[in-house]
């Protein structure tokens, strides 16, 4: 590029430079700007793949750029009127604004591929790890461009690395919560506890909802009363963490107390609620199912009713809880008993 810029400049310095000659430039590069445009859109509408789309459609304005920033090196050496440093600075233009325009490239596509895989395709892609890698691609983009652009300017790397070496240090004491926060980030997207649309819960922390994002720095979470909740994520690293959205099953446990009048027929109402139990189409049969006599409360004999759904959920599983509640209570009705309530017997001595 440097040997085109000084053939360019010995050819300009030996012409009449004019008026006409910035123009037929600008023509020039309106043209190649056109054409551009149309082959890439004539190539959209022939490739049928949108992962492909995706890098034409990123392509068009990196590319404007690119041809703009050489338009600007060359008119650069006509405005410095042929001095001693108008290829070197043509040259440093051409230079910083090819690696803008690839690092630009690189941007949009990161950023396209980020929309496809997110919010086309959600069904399709662990939508944790397409975060994480759009992430990571992104900040790799943005340590190149300022390497390169620093490099232009005639910054040591060398130097650069060596001070990341031995400011790091003092950086690392100054931010020590940021870079927590930041290899908790690491930790769940290695270990996984858990991934973006799960449900969790803390014991240790009045921390519950569904995980809607999880940064380099926070997580957020929208609890159920539709608010929305950041965590910084060093925090996991110290709290136990439930995923009720990793279940295999839900469970119906309830204690259900008859009148103490009723007492003979406690047997018969249990075998019946265990039979129809295990022949109800929703509950899984490989899991525990018990129900047994459980005990003599003050005013109702108690026996328990344990069980799993095949469905996790959580409004099936209420339908389901509903209609086996409403046939347990037929079945104590149909043997003539009634479920208890809180009762007390008043003697009166005459």
């Amino acid at each position: 590029m440097l040997d085109f810029l000084n053939k360019t400049y010995i050819y300009f310095n030996s012409s009449s430079i004019n008026f006409f000659t910035i123009l037929t430039l600008i023509i020039i590069y309106s043209i190649i700007i056109f054409s551009c445009g149309k082959i890439i859109k004539r190539l959209e509408i022939k490739v049928n793949d949108d992962k492909k789309k995706i890098i034409l459609q990123s392509l068009k304005k990196p590319l404007n750029f690119f041809f703009l920033s050489c338009f600007t090196a060359i008119i650069t050496i006509f405005f410095q009127k042929y001095s001693d440093h108008s290829l070197i600075i043509a040259h440093k233009i051409f230079k910083i604004g090819l690696v803008f325009a690839i690092i630009w490239f690189g941007w949009r596509v990161v950023l396209g591929y980020e929309n496809y895989f997110t919010e086309d395709k959600k069904q399709e892609y662990d939508l944790t790890t397409i975060q994480a890698i759009i992430k990571l691609l992104k900040a790799i983009l943005v340590i190149l461009f300022l390497l390169a652009i620093l490099n232009q300017f005639g910054v040591s790397l060398g130097g650069v690395i060596a001070f990341g070496g031995v400011g790091g240090i003092a950086i690392g004491f100054a931010a020590k919560d940021l870079l927590a926060n930041f290899f908790g980030a690491i930790m769940i997207y290695l270990d996984r506890p858990f991934v973006v649309g799960d449900w969790i819960k803390s014991p240790d922390r009045e921390i519950e909802g569904v995980v809607t994002n999880i940064g380099w720095r926070l997580t957020k979470i929208r609890t159920f009363e539709s608010r929305t909740l950041y965590v910084p994520n060093s925090i996991f690293s110290n709290i136990a963490i439930e995923n009720p959205s990793r279940m295999s099953n839900r469970r119906i446990f309830e204690t259900i107390g008859i009148r103490y009048d009723d007492i003979a027929k406690v047997g018969i109402i249990v075998e019946n609620i265990r039979k129809m139990l295990e022949t109800h189409e929703d509950i899984d049969q490989k899991k525990t199912l018990m129900v047994n006599l459980n005990k003599f409360n003050d005013f109702s004999v108690d026996f328990f009713i344990y069980t799993f759904t095949k469905t996790t959920n959580w409004e099936e599983f209420h339908k389901i809880k509903q209609k086996i509640l409403l046939t347990i209570s037929k079945i104590i009705e149909n043997e003539g008993a009634e479920i208890a309530f809180p009762t007390s017997e008043v003697k009166l001595i005459k």
